[in-house]
């Protein structure tokens, strides 16, 4: 009996795997495909981290690098209430701390694993500007141990949770979106290229979406909030988080006590992050209300509005239209938040309005992309780091729409060539695109065919890929105009923004049609 479904199990998974490279990891379990395109991430990581880092050899206050080490300095040497007050030993004009208290806690840890190795790379006031090759090494060490730890099991946990759904998906699918996943080249470029912590609150934000695939509700609102502690801009998620559950209650037999637990937990886990500064009932409105200009509070350190709506050239709408619309000349700055918060919720409306009305798992990774994309074209400030988010449920949801997942790809690394090319990562990013596009068309994945939804015909798309090679030759070889030094930079910004618009159109469409189907089986039923 044994050997005869030995037998059909190995039929089955030959007929599924017919010209597909990824049948003999999947016949050995997802334990094997996981560990197998794990173990080649973190050398693909290892590989870019060799590269420069952002703002190497750049004083006086060099780049994101300096940054993430000072921040290890001050959380080091400072009492912990001090960490976002301006002072004479925390100059807040000199990368001062701007993200929540989680990221500020893994600071201190990282700092203390820095100091016993090497104390005088983060040294107080000595260290300022440190580089040398023991301290590039350890840092980066971080990086790869955050993601390993993190990331990495956020992403199992999510590979086991997906393909245990009842679905159309395949298995042989698995370790073709586990390398989706875990290869994404933008994030590893921009965490161990660049240098940052992406991988920290993207990988909890994926635990807490698997958590919801699995009805672990309680548990996906403590890593989501959790998300929100280390980066704000995990915000970009909220509005699925919360119309998906907000739906899910409305439909349980006590709603009011359903939401009020999961409010319960959403305070609980905020209160834990925040209870060093929350001492006092004077500490909590001084957070808040402090009109002491000789303090910034944390608050005010989260949400730097003085920066003005946006900085440099994002693929969003301010950016975008800047070149016809001087917004920061025309609106104050109070008036440009209101514009874009009207803006980004109006937006993400339709969505959560699907899921308040019919929530479903598949309609919640819909969502997820829908709301994060909104926040990235419409919000106050957008980095072009900020596309990570938007990137993370096109990931998820890359066996589903692997057309859409790879043309946002396309654009959201051509969107990133500047900052990029800026932080002499260029070859990383040639090898890491080019990997990902072999991978991405590796043969022998199930059920994956071109979006009908689309809005450009074939020709255009082609026309589109072209300019995309035009610009990243131009830009390389080419010096603008001195009248207008940032021409190819604002080329590159709308050609994307154009693509980002589109592909907002399209998976709201497709988030609104997911309820057919179960409509038309219902009328099946019916006439059965």
């Amino acid at each position: 009996m044994v050997k005869a479904k030995r037998v059909v199990t190995e039929k089955l998974v030959a007929d599924d795997g017919v010209d597909n490279c990824w049948w003999w990891l999947v016949q050995k379990g997802t334990a094997a495909v996981f560990i197998t395109v794990a173990v080649f991430a973190i050398l693909v990581r290892v590989a870019v981290s060799l590269h420069p880092y952002s703002g190497a050899g750049d004083p006086p206050k060099f780049g994101d690098y300096e940054a993430q080490r000072h921040w290890m300095e001050i959380t080091l040497n400072l009492p912990i209430r001090e960490w976002y007050r301006n002072s004479t030993t925390n100059d807040l004009k000199y990368w001062g701390l701007d993200y929540p208290p989680l990221t500020a806690y893994q600071s201190f840890i990282h700092g203390l694993f820095l100091r016993f190795f090497h104390p005088d790379s983060v040294s107080l006031f000595t260290s300022r500007g440190h580089e040398s090759y023991l301290g590039k090494l350890l840092m980066r060490w971080t990086v790869l141990s955050s993601d390993a730890l993190i990331f990495f099991p956020a992403v199992l946990y999510f590979i086991i949770v997906y393909y245990k759904q009842p679905s159309k998906i395949h298995k042989s699918d698995i370790g073709w979106h586990t390398a989706m996943l875990l290869l994404n080249p933008c994030l590893v470029l921009i965490d161990h290229g660049h240098f940052q912590y992406n991988c920290i609150s993207l990988g909890l934000t994926t635990g807490a979406v698997a958590a919801i695939l699995t009805g672990e509700d309680l548990f996906a609102c403590v890593l989501y909030c959790l998300a929100l502690n280390h980066k704000q801009m995990s915000a970009y998620f909220a509005p699925a988080f919360f119309s998906h559950l907000l739906g899910k209650c409305l439909r349980r037999k006590y709603p009011l006590l359903e939401v009020s637990k999961l409010g319960l937990v959403v305070l609980g886990t905020f209160a834990a992050v925040w209870w060093p500064y929350l001492y006092s009932m004077e500490s909590i409105l001084e957070i808040i209300l402090s009109s002491n200009s000789k303090t910034t509070q944390v608050l005010s350190r989260l949400a730097p509005f003085e920066r003005g709506i946006y900085e440099d050239y994002v693929a969003n709408f301010w950016c975008a239209s800047s070149i016809l619309i001087k917004w920061k000349r025309l609106f104050s700055t109070q008036s440009l938040k209101i514009l874009s918060f009207t803006a980004t919720i109006l937006t993400c409306l339709p969505s959560m309005a699907q899921q308040i009305k019919s929530p479903s798992n598949r309609g919640f990774l819909y969502g997820l992309l829908n709301s994060s994309i909104s926040f990235y074209l419409f919000s106050f400030q957008v980095h072009e780091k900020s596309i990570l988010l938007p990137l993370l449920p096109a990931s998820l949801l890359a066996v589903e729409e692997p057309f859409l997942f790879s043309w946002f790809m396309q654009f959201a690394m051509l969107s990133m060539f500047p900052l990029i090319c800026r932080d002499g990562l260029i070859l990383a990013y040639l090898a890491s695109f080019a990997l990902f596009i072999l991978l991405f068309n590796a043969p022998g994945r199930r059920g994956i065919k071109e979006c009908n939804y689309y809005f450009t015909p074939r020709i255009m798309r082609l026309t589109l890929c072209f300019c995309s090679f035009i610009l990243h030759i131009v830009y390389l070889v080419l010096r603008p105009p001195e009248k207008y030094p940032f021409l190819f930079e604002a080329l590159i910004m709308n050609l994307c923004f154009s693509q980002f618009v589109l592909i907002t159109l399209c998976t709201n469409f497709r988030q609104w049609v997911l309820d057919k189907p179960v409509k038309l089986e219902q009328i099946e039923k019916k006439l059965i």
